[in-house]
């Protein structure tokens, strides 16, 4: 019996662990968290589900568009002498530079969004080619933008930059709600609040519904087509510009070149998980995300559990509703 056990040891099973009163305990903090992750998820989601909608295409270097910007932010908080401290500035002085550096990763976001619409997808429509093409095109601009971030600045991660010190706003049940949480949710629901506002109302958002729903029928109708997905392509870097000020805020050394990523396939299912093409489905997958996410790693014991969990609740989501939770495509949404 012994030389049988010694063959087949017993399955250690201890790297499961369902904790349900650490779940309970810190139930409140998780949430927060959750939703502060969650709001940067749908940020970068809104990217992925616009070109998806006009394009019927998985923008997958829309990552890399993401990291370019979380580098502007970097690179110009350092210049103005941001590091691991917080500076010794007025609160009116570290509130115009925070503002100048979401300004810088926006436009250096949205720039890379248009060069890659410009060089890598607009060859490929003027050719018809099949849908495969842009796909494995997506994929080698992804590769391709990384490998000329780690050339250009080098395979460490950049320098901390903290913005400024969180504060202790208010409490809930035992867990403080800081500053930092409630700008960056607060923050992201008011751009995605614009973001849908400025599709629904304005002649430019009309002309992008209309190319999600016939392109063809939409240029008989007037509609520049092309111009449509440029802008399309510039709005979701401009709001993964944003997300990127957000992200450094909330991981002071997290920016790298291989950095964009997780986040990116994290952003894309968040998208898939509201419903693909469905911008406000993009924040209500973020904010799901994020909160299945930071549940699961607590409930689990283990931080390495999140994407797991993440990615096969959204799994069970798409097999019992495979347009997502919304479901309605860009082309459908009314005004």
């Amino acid at each position: 019996m012994l030389e049988l056990l010694a063959l087949h040891p017993v399955i250690d099973n201890s790297w499961i662990n369902f904790d349900v009163p650490s779940l309970i305990q810190n139930f409140w903090g998780a949430t927060f968290d959750g939703l502060t992750f969650g709001a940067i998820y749908g940020l970068i989601a809104v990217g992925y589900t616009l070109v998806y909608g006009v394009l019927n295409l998985i923008n997958f270097a829309h990552s890399e568009v993401f990291i370019v910007g979380a580098y502007g932010v970097v690179i110009t908080l350092t210049s103005l002498g941001f590091g691991p401290s917080i500076p010794n500035l007025s609160l009116a002085a570290i509130i115009g530079d925070i503002l100048l550096a979401l300004l810088v990763g926006m436009v250096a976001s949205a720039v890379t969004a248009f060069l890659l619409e410009r060089i890598a997808y607009r060859p490929l429509r003027r050719r018809n080619a099949p849908r495969l093409a842009f796909l494995i095109t997506a994929i080698g601009a992804s590769f391709a933008i990384q490998s000329l971030i780690f050339v250009i600045r080098g395979a460490n991660a950049e320098p901390a930059v903290t913005m400024f010190k969180p504060v202790a706003v208010f409490d809930v049940f035992g867990t403080i709600i800081n500053s930092q949480s409630i700008i960056i949710v607060l923050a992201a629901v008011i751009l995605m609040v614009v973001t849908d506002m400025f599709i629904r109302r304005t002649r430019t958002g009309r002309g992008i519904r209309a190319v999600a729903q016939d392109p063809d029928t939409a240029t008989l109708m007037g509609v520049n087509k092309e111009r449509i997905i440029v802008i399309t392509f510039v709005l979701g870097g401009i709001l993964a510009g944003a997300a990127a000020l957000f992200y450094v805020m909330l991981v002071p050394s997290g920016v790298i070149y291989t950095g964009g990523f997780v986040l990116g396939i994290k952003a894309f299912a968040a998208a898939v998980l509201g419903g693909i093409g469905n911008v406000r489905g993009a924040l209500l997958g973020g904010l799901l995300l994020g909160l299945i996410g930071n549940y699961g790693q607590i409930l689990l014991g283990d931080s390495q559990w999140t994407d797991v969990i993440a990615f096969v609740v959204l799994v069970l989501v798409l097999l019992v509703k495979p347009t997502g939770i919304l479901g309605t495509s860009l082309g459908r949404s009314r005004a």
